[in-house]
């Protein structure tokens, strides 16, 4: 049974991107572009992992990685390459790793499916 991964991004190509590389992985994505949406869809149980785009301006990714980590979730986020900051406050809101952009541009689905599997 394919797993249900959710994916805030409010930038159109990269919510793209993400939803793509998560279903060419296998998964059954629901994407959003508020925090607000993506905390209803774990409310609902059904979702419990999580991709965050962390370069975005409808929302703080750091406070939704919390969020979804508080939740129950299992997140990953994808960001900026020399945004080291950003990056360790990520990791210490709950992410499991950070991404860069060029890693999920390049091999996203690869990536994303090792994630899945991983504690599956």
């Amino acid at each position: 049974m394919p797993q249900r991964v959710a994916v805030l991004a409010d930038d159109l190509i990269w919510a793209t991107r993400l939803a793509d590389s998560l279903t060419t992985a296998g998964a059954v994505v629901s994407r959003t572009r508020r925090q607000g949406d993506l905390e209803a869809i774990l409310a609902q149980g059904e979702v419990r992992r999580v991709v965050i785009d962390l370069t975005a301006r409808a929302y703080d990714g750091v406070a939704a990685i919390s969020a979804a980590a508080e939740a129950g979730a299992r997140v990953v986020a994808v960001g900026q390459h020399d945004d080291l900051e950003l990056r360790k406050r990520a990791l210490a809101a709950g992410a499991e790793r950070v991404f860069v952009y060029r890693q999920l541009f390049e091999a996203g689905p690869s990536k994303l499916r090792a994630w899945l599997e991983a504690g599956a």
